[in-house]
């Protein structure tokens, strides 16, 4: 009684299930009677309809001498000695929480009987089971106490004490269908049988009490109730025991089994199944009060003592190194936390956006992305100007292989927004549980990192813009992996471009071959830039063109934008377009350069590709991840430590005084308890208690 009694005032018996006996039954079974009976005196509420709307938790404790007396549990060491007093601050606590309207409600009332005349026992008295609404009483008041009461027997530590009438049939037992819900073998339920007196003539409830219809481990136990007529009467529930022991050891049917019935036999058994369900479960119970008390501790450390004035900068200082500690150990991978096993963190996601991300999108950027081939003709024929030209001229790839670099500076810089994204879920997992009390502090210092962060960002993309204008600067086609004018040429003469009218294969990034074994490396590179003219001197891929042999102009389709009518020259002069577009169907002689353009684009991209891909990563860990790392200790400490910023900084949250103390007085509850668990250990061997009914 009194562990449950400390436990009661903390709010813990349900988080702890505690082994206690619960009372369950329909409306009317005479549930109220039996625990008066147990008790010996009239204290409970009595009348039609809903009468307990609260869980009653009856702690019953044997006294010496002669005086009885009651204590609620919400009135503290208030005395009550007239039990008409107790029925009737019962009445008025339950109107208070629950109203006037028939409600239930889940707090329980808490209720002390000692007297020389009960056994210590604990019971709590749960409202009847009901079907249909009557008068005010709620629609659904059925769901309402169902659910109250399984929030009680459902846990695996609570007996049940299933309470029918005789006068019923078993099968329809509200109490025992409840009880088989959560029971369903019958090893925690205690069956009570009621109104065994007021039978129909000529039957009996001998074949109930038997467990023959329905076996439960702990059995049944026959009572009989007093009567209306005994209540008008103003007999004593003592003198209803006796009438009742009379009564049974005369019936017929029951004076075989009468010392395993009435009122006094109930009350020893449900104190003897009672010990010895807590001497089985002290174990695992003390487990529990174990590893709360351990939780308790624990939190009630993350809270802290209050600082004292003189070692507030002390506090500050260690506070700004182990956050700064904890956040670069983040991001090189040192830092410890149960994090650590919810997938990659800090450092580890860092490299996973390098090199799964941005590495894999670079990786599959295509050299010649949103560049077509119409694009590519004519970029080679403005470079002409206006000779026609003999070679695949040099501006027309440097114009276009400038264009496709310039594309990877998005990603570049995508990969810059994920990083400081990541370097931003590395603070909140480098916070202290001290910043979680100090939230001033917290929002400072968050501050200040974010500053870090923002300042290190320009800087960051401005050098990633470098690196692309870096390699739109100069185009080194003297480059040792650089495919080169011959073997573009070579290949376009290997794989002759594709007739008119077929569809051409899509381009393939070529083999590069050893330039250190190409007789032709040493050619190139002495023109100082592609060497393309070089090669190609005296001689084209198309052929020599014949002596004497005039080149007759070619004919360029020319649309006018405003009737769409072609005209050609010799049709005479005409207005100059706005658009002056190839024809479509490209040429031989165009094919072959197209080709050679993308293979050179191909050759050059991937190069590009390759720098920006080792670049990239190297300039955000320079620039921002460790300049962060570095700097934090220092910044946290120019822009916060300054003793006016102290009472600010080491201000608790509003509510982190009332979390303290509410732990102190749970740790010092879970002791207590804890001591009164060891003494039951101790005396696990005495629990029957000296009291007994009388």
């Amino acid at each position: 009684n009194n562990l449950q009694d400390v436990l009661v005032k903390s709010g813990l018996p349900l988080a702890l299930d505690f082994p206690q006996i619960a009372v369950v039954g329909a409306q009317s079974v005479g549930k109220s009677s039996v625990l008066e009976s147990i008790v010996g005196r009239d204290f409970l509420p009595r009348g039609t309809g809903i009468v307990t709307r609260r869980p009653l938790v009856l702690q019953l404790q044997n006294t010496p001498g002669t005086r009885e007396w009651g204590q609620f549990g919400h009135l503290g060491n208030q005395q009550f000695e007239n039990f008409d007093l107790i029925r009737q601050e019962i009445e008025k606590d339950t109107d208070r929480v629950c109203g006037k309207n028939k409600g239930v409600n889940m707090q329980a009332i808490t209720l002390k009987i000692f007297s020389p005349h009960v056994i210590d026992l604990t019971l709590i008295d749960l409202p009847g089971l009901t079907k249909v609404p009557v008068g005010d009483q709620p629609a659904d008041i059925e769901s309402q106490i169902r659910n109250l009461v399984m929030r009680y027997i459902q846990r695996k530590n609570c007996l049940i004490l299933a309470v029918t009438a005789a006068n019923t049939d078993l099968a329809n037992s509200d109490a025992l269908r409840i009880a088989r819900d959560v029971d369903p073998q019958g090893e925690r339920t205690i069956g009570v049988i009621t109104k065994i007196d007021i039978m129909d003539e000529g039957t009996d409830a001998l074949e109930m009490l038997e467990g023959k219809m329905y076996p439960l481990k702990h059995g049944y136990i026959g009572v009989v109730c007093r009567s209306q007529k005994d209540i008008q009467a103003k007999r004593t529930i003592r003198q209803a025991v006796d009438k009742e022991m009379d009564f049974l050891s005369k019936h017929p049917a029951y004076r075989t089994i009468y010392p395993r019935c009435g009122t006094k036999y109930l009350a020893t058994t449900l104190n003897r199944v009672l010990v010895n369900h807590i001497r089985e479960t002290l174990p695992e119970f003390k487990m529990k009060i174990v590893k709360l008390l351990t939780s308790a501790e624990q939190e009630l450390l993350g809270y802290g003592d209050t600082i004292g004035k003189s070692n507030q900068g002390a506090s500050l200082l260690h506070l700004f190194s182990t956050f700064a500690r904890n956040f670069a150990d983040a991001i090189d991978g040192k830092l410890t936390s149960d994090v650590s096993s919810n997938g990659l963190t800090g450092g580890a996601r860092i490299h996973y956006i390098f090199h799964d991300i941005f590495g894999a999108e670079v990786k599959q950027f295509d050299a010649c992305r949103g560049l077509t081939d119409n694009e590519i003709r004519q970029a080679i024929r403005n470079a002409t100007g206006p000779r026609a030209s003999l070679f695949v001229p040099e501006a027309a790839f440097e114009i276009i292989v400038k264009k496709q670099i310039a594309q990877l500076e998005e990603p570049a810089l995508r990969c810059v927004d994920q990083v400081n994204e990541e370097l931003q879920r590395v603070i909140m997992q480098s916070e202290l549980p001290e910043m979680q009390r100090f939230v001033n502090m917290r929002e400072k210092v968050f501050e200040v990192v974010r500053s870090i962060l923002k300042n290190c960002l320009g800087p960051t993309n401005q050098m990633i813009a470098n690196l692309i204008q870096i390699e739109l600067a100069y185009i080194n086609t003297n480059h040792p992996d650089f495919i080169g004018g011959s073997r573009a040429i070579a290949e376009a003469r290997d794989h002759p471009p594709v007739p008119t009218g077929q569809i051409p294969p899509p381009p393939q990034p070529p083999v590069v071959p050893n330039r250190a074994s190409s007789p032709s490396a040493d050619n190139e590179s002495a023109g100082g830039a592609m060497g393309m003219s070089a090669l190609l001197n005296g001689f084209s891929i198309f052929g020599k063109k014949p002596e004497g042999v005039v080149d007759v102009p070619r004919r360029h389709a020319v649309s006018d934008p405003n009737d769409g009518v072609e005209f050609t020259a010799r049709q005479g002069m005409m207005s100059m377009p706005a658009v002056i577009m190839p024809n479509p169907v490209p040429t031989e002689r165009e094919r072959c350069e197209m080709k050679i353009i993308k293979s050179l684009i191909y050759s050059y991209f991937n190069i590009v590709k390759k720098n920006i891909m080792d670049a990239v990563p190297k300039t955000i860990m320079y620039f921002m991840v460790n300049t962060a790392k570095e700097n934090l200790h220092r910044e946290l400490v120019k822009n916060l430590y300054r003793e006016d910023m102290y009472p600010v900084l080491l201000q608790e949250h509003e509510d982190i005084g009332v979390r303290r103390k509410r732990c102190h007085e749970m740790i010092q509850v879970l002791r207590k308890a804890l001591e009164m668990l060891n003494s039951l250990r101790d005396q696990s061997d005495q629990f029957c208690p000296p009291g007994r009914l009388t």
